[in-house]
């Protein structure tokens, strides 16, 4: 006989604080949690007002010893602010120990704004009250004009200091304590709570209209960066593909002529030996695999609108016609060669008349009217070129060029992709010099390295 025993798990019913809570219950939550993280939550933290920046246009005009003084321009005013408020409540009384107390309970908050701000806001009601009581004016209620003034400087400046939501709970608890206040202990004096709530909330209004354009200038800014970063990067990786696909026929001539020599050659000795047969054998097979490999890697890197040139890519033999197309462009430019004239590989021959294109590219966009000029210089341990232009006619009718930089760009990544050096730079008579060196081993250290 089996038994066969069982565990029965009961489930306890839901009870209320298990239950989903109402929109209105998670929104009043949300927003008690934000006044305690706003106004309760290190209150009494200690945040000192920074210093100004003092780049700005009117900042830089000043003599240096008084622009270390202007970035002290905030906590100046916040100080001219209290002070003024402390001589309305010297004013406000006759002279003696009441019109000093009323003073400084009129300062303190206003300077107190300026190292912990969340404890000023509370300082504020507590100097409000105090003067209300050593007052002997009560014309108004529950603000007199020495704390009218105090409190609105307040909330000012840690509305400033703060942020928007910070702002709309410190006009609350204003009317609130107003509103208390009243209805304790003023219904027989003429009352301000009005005119505060009014300049209150408009200037509360105007400082979160600064913070809420300020950020949205901090994110344009920001997102211009990631934009100007994305552009450049893909400037790069454009002029990247534009390189690989111009070396493409290059490498392909030169594996084509490979595999056609390594085909061709056994018939050129008379019975070559079997070794050396598939030796050539081994070779050619080599060259086409190399070959289909560089065409499918162009396939990768090939625009969708990409189509391959009809024409052989140009060399420094054809820099006369390139020359000729800018000088019917209207720009003047003359050309002049320094060294021994000799055939360099293909790709820095290819290299160097981009380069030059570019650079004269660059002189029809950015100077108009003004001339340049383009060396050569054949040297034993390389090609150096140089292209320089004069200043423009008129600098002040060009346009800014949508395109500026790109070409440099490109430039720059031929003369990496060489292990070559490259410098540009403005001349002293206004105008640009590009300077490039592309290094070229010598044709006995390339034999040797093969």
């Amino acid at each position: 006989m089996y038994v066969t025993q069982t565990t029965h798990t009961q489930t306890t019913p839901p009870g209320p604080a298990d239950r989903p809570r109402s929109p209105e219950f998670r929104l009043a939550a949300g927003a008690l949690r934000g006044l305690r993280q706003d106004l309760f939550q290190d209150a009494f933290a200690y945040r000192p007002l920074p210093l100004a920046a003092v780049d700005g246009p009117l900042a830089r005009r000043l003599p240096g010893r008084l622009r270390g003084y202007a970035a002290w321009a905030p906590h100046a005013t916040v100080a001219a602010a209290g002070g003024f408020a402390a001589l309305v409540a010297m004013a406000d009384n006759e002279a003696g120990l009441r019109a000093v107390v009323r003073a400084l309970l009129a300062l303190t908050p206003v300077l107190l704004t300026l190292v912990r701000p969340t404890a000023a806001f509370w300082a504020s009601f507590a100097a409000t009250t105090a003067t209300a009581i050593t007052g002997s004016d009560w014309d108004t209620w529950p603000w007199l004009p020495s704390s009218f003034i105090s409190h609105m400087v307040v909330l000012t400046v840690v509305a400033i200091r703060t942020r928007p939501r910070t702002a709309a709970w410190m006009w609350l608890l204003t009317a609130f304590y107003a509103l208390f206040v009243e209805a304790l202990f003023g219904r027989d004096y003429a009352t301000d709570t009005g005119p505060m709530l009014f300049l209150s909330a408009l200037v509360l209004l105007v400082v979160t209209v600064w913070h809420i354009r300020r950020e949205a200038r901090q994110e344009v800014t920001a997102q211009q960066t990631v934009t100007e970063h994305e552009r450049s990067r893909r400037t790069l990786l454009e002029e990247r593909t534009t390189i690989a696909r111009e070396l493409h026929d290059v490498v392909a001539h030169h594996m084509s002529v490979v595999a056609i020599q390594a085909e061709a050659a056994p018939y050129r000795v008379q019975d070559p030996p079997e070794e050396l047969e598939k030796a050539f054998v081994t070779i050619r097979e080599n060259a086409v695999a190399a070959l289909t490999e560089l065409r499918r890697v162009l396939g990768v890197v090939r625009a969708e609108d990409y189509e391959a040139p009809d024409a052989p890519q140009p060399t420094l033999a054809d820099l006369d016609g390139l020359l000729a197309n800018v000088r019917q462009a209207g720009l003047e430019v003359d050309k002049a060669v320094t060294g021994a004239v000799r055939e360099l590989p293909q790709g820095v021959e290819l290299s160097a008349y981009r380069i030059v294109q570019e650079a004269l590219s660059n002189v029809l966009r950015h100077a108009p009217g003004a001339g340049a000029r383009v060396e050569i210089g054949y040297v034993l341990g390389g090609l150096g070129l140089r292209i320089v232009n004069g200043p423009p006619p008129a600098p002040h009718l060009i346009k800014p060029s949508p395109g500026a930089g790109h070409g440099l760009t490109g430039m720059r990544e031929r003369v990496s992709m060489l292990n070559g050096e490259m410098t540009t730079a403005p001349t002293r008579d206004g105008g640009y010099e590009v300077t490039v060196f592309l290094p070229v081993p010598p044709v006995t250290a390339i034999e040797g390295d093969a």
